[in-house]
């Protein structure tokens, strides 16, 4: 695809290269999705900013991994934001899109300052990567540090994988006139293309703790094309990345027609939930008589609610469990 080709720009990941300076990245745009997952709960203004931001490096991440089923990340920590999760689902054919979901667990009652990130006080951003049946999840983790998700992602890539990663994030509310407000949110991001043996000091990072960053792994022609990409990226105004009039590639020629960029397909996403009345069933196939039991209201059902799209599910408990006397249709089991 070339450069002066227009694409659609909502709810899209974008990837490109830049061919002289060694550095591929992606643009990704959320507006749509953004607003499916944060209209499935009533966030707090601090959470909603960290949701968000998760949701973006989630599509810029998941769209650079040749992914069979399922990317997730997630967020834990000791503070007043407990935990921020989401999934993206790689595509199931060609031409389809990708789905994402998010949700986040917080004690609303600690809440407290301006500074999302912050509320998440001291634990780790782990990246998981499920390729599906017959295959052994990867798990990589790093603490959170650098003041901000997108930091920690940038921290994960240099520890793992040892790749000088950079995002540049940005989101917020629209209200242009005479349309209903919703969010908008644009990301971009720039990864140097992996080395056979990065440079790699023996003496620890330069970063916060001894973690790597990326001119750690980088020297000579390597360091110097890095660091002006990032400057030039460093001069993107936000409402040039989530702004309605400015197309990704007229950005990336914008910010990088220098380093020849050359662009790919687009990957559309969408907001999209796995959650089934089947998967609750089975994911309380390990539970006794007893157990379901206790887990049965006063009105003699058992509930169970999906946290990432809000879907609400009803049992009879009789129907639930190892020890289930009727099946699903209500009939009697003879198990004889």
């Amino acid at each position: 695809m070339t450069i002066g080709k227009q694409i659609a720009w909502d709810d899209n990941v974008l990837p490109f290269q830049l061919d002289l300076a060694d550095i591929r990245g992606r643009v990704a745009r959320l507006d749509t999705v953004l607003d499916r997952i944060l209209e499935q709960h009533d966030y707090p203004a601090p959470v909603e900013a960290l949701v968000a931001e998760m949701a973006l490096l989630t599509a810029l991440i998941g769209q650079t991994i040749e992914l069979r089923w399922k990317l997730s990340l997630q967020v834990r920590g000791d503070g007043p934001v407990r935990l921020i999760a989401t999934d993206y689902y790689g595509p199931t054919a060609d031409g389809e899109p990708a789905r994402i979901r998010a949700y986040a667990s917080f004690d609303r009652d600690r809440l407290d300052g301006t500074d999302p990130f912050a509320l998440l006080g001291q634990g780790y951003f782990a990246i998981l990567i499920d390729q599906g049946r017959g295959t052994t999840p990867y798990q990589g983790i790093t603490p959170l540090s650098g003041g901000s998700l997108a930091a920690c992602a940038e921290t994960y890539f240099a520890q793992s994988e040892q790749l000088p990663t950079r995002f540049s994030i940005a989101f917020g509310q629209s209200t242009q006139p005479g349309t209903p407000e919703s969010w908008r949110g644009g990301g971009v991001m720039l990864q140097h293309m992996p080395k056979a043996s990065p440079f790699v000091s023996q003496e620890g990072g330069s970063g916060e703790g001894g973690l790597l960053r990326p001119n750690d792994m980088l020297d000579g022609d390597d360091e110097e094309n890095w660091n002006r990409a990032n400057l030039l990226l460093d001069t993107m105004d936000v409402l040039e990345l989530i702004g309605p009039s400015v197309q990704p590639t007229d950005l990336l020629v914008r910010l990088f027609h220098e380093e020849q960029p050359r662009v790919y397909d687009s990957q559309p996403v969408t907001f999209g939930c796995t959650c089934s009345a089947d998967r609750v069933r089975q994911s309380l196939s390990i539970y006794s008589a007893k157990d379901i039991a206790h887990m049965t209201t006063e009105e003699g059902i058992v509930t169970a609610d999906c946290q990432f799209c809000g879907a609400h599910y009803e049992f009879d408990p009789a129907t639930l469990g190892f020890e289930a006397t009727r099946g699903e249709d209500g009939d009697i089991r003879d198990d004889g």
